[in-house]
């Protein structure tokens, strides 16, 4: 722990990230192009093949994901 800071929340919503940290971490899975819309209107993203290389690099198991 940073006893210089103070603990930051990492927020959870029915078991997903929530908060500040979902939202930035949200931000840079875009801008990172590991996510995607096809359109801004969309309300759902997808994993793009970039995206699912790097989650696959930190070890995060994709097949745990349904395809839709």
């Amino acid at each position: 722990m940073n006893t210089s800071t103070g603990r930051k929340p990492a927020k959870t919503c029915y078991e997903h990230i929530g908060g500040k940290l979902g939202q930035l971490l949200l931000e840079q899975f875009v801008e990172k192009g590991w996510i995607a819309k096809d359109s801004p209107a969309d309300r759902n993203y997808y994993i793009t093949d970039k995206g699912q290389e790097e989650f696959t690099k930190l070890g995060i198991d994709l097949s745990q994901i349904k395809a839709e």
